[in-house]
């Protein structure tokens, strides 16, 4: 029987439980950024602070607009902050690195003139690592793909278009995974699989991820922590303890409870 929800589980900013204390992997601290358009500059977020720990799948949760994605970017380092630092096992984020994988919503990602295998083994390839076709082929089948390591990016569905990306930058063992909203294009029903394998592949390796969503319920049953931002420009409401809950608790009163906690800081002014 899920424990009930305690007060002291999703109190703003409260540490992650267990050996997540250890020291952050990643820190974010008083992050600014700004975009320009044809016409404005756009501020995406206002002093945006927080810390990663090893293992930790770390949600950024809020409504469109607020930043979430212009974050992500900026950890990867394609972004830099106007305002504060960002630091990644005490060293400052100043460019993409391999340290840092990112998958992204968009299906093609992938090259399309090469197969699966030959996709995943190009950035190890690229990266002087060790044997890539070997790491091409274990990383293909933690993602239960094996039967298609041949295969071109135009015979796959789009669900295993996102697990040859997935499985690509695993390959890479980054320090960080990170996830911009990479289920959102997708039916309901392969959805709630590539939630059910991600969270099976977490548990095998326990990696560090940052997923980016706007949906609520994806967000208590993706993230250990959730860090929930304001509308536009971003802004820290709470961070948010979840890691009771997964796939299996999305009827239980005790996960709709922090839903509904977390939708009325979004939407209650």
């Amino acid at each position: 029987m899920l424990a009930s929800l305690q007060t002291s589980r999703i109190s703003t900013m409260a540490p992650a439980p267990g050996p997540q204390l250890a020291e952050a992997v990643l820190k974010v601290n008083g992050v600014t950024l700004q975009y320009k358009t044809t016409d404005h500059l756009v501020t995406a977020t206002s002093r945006v602070s927080f810390e990663i720990h090893s293992g930790d799948r770390f949600v950024l949760l809020g409504p469109s607009g607020c930043g979430k994605s212009t974050l992500l970017k900026a950890i990867a380092g394609f972004i830099k902050p106007v305002e504060g630092t960002i630091s990644l096992k005490g060293q400052p984020v100043t460019e993409p690195g391999p340290d840092r994988m990112m998958v992204f919503q968009e299906f093609d990602q992938l090259l399309p003139w090469k197969t699966v295998k030959q996709n995943i083994a190009f950035p190890l390839a690229l990266n002087n690592r060790a044997e890539p076709e070997k790491k091409a082929l274990e990383a293909i089948g933690r993602v239960n793909l094996s039967a298609f390591a041949d295969a071109y990016p135009h015979t796959l569905s789009g669900g295993m278009k996102q697990r040859v990306a997935i499985a690509r930058a695993m390959a890479m063992q980054p320090d960080v995974l990170l996830m911009d909203e990479p289920y959102a294009a997708l039916d309901a029903l392969t959805r709630r699989k590539m939630q059910q394998e991600l969270l099976q592949l977490w548990e095998d390796i326990r990696f560090t991820i940052i997923f980016v969503t706007h949906s609520i319920e994806e967000a208590v049953a993706i993230g250990n922590r959730i860090l929930v931002l304001s509308p536009h420009p971003g802004q820290v409401r709470a961070e948010l303890n979840a890691h009771e809950f997964n796939l299996e608790h999305q009827g239980s009163a005790e996960f709709q409870g922090l839903c509904t906690r977390i939708h009325n800081m979004l939407f209650d002014h």
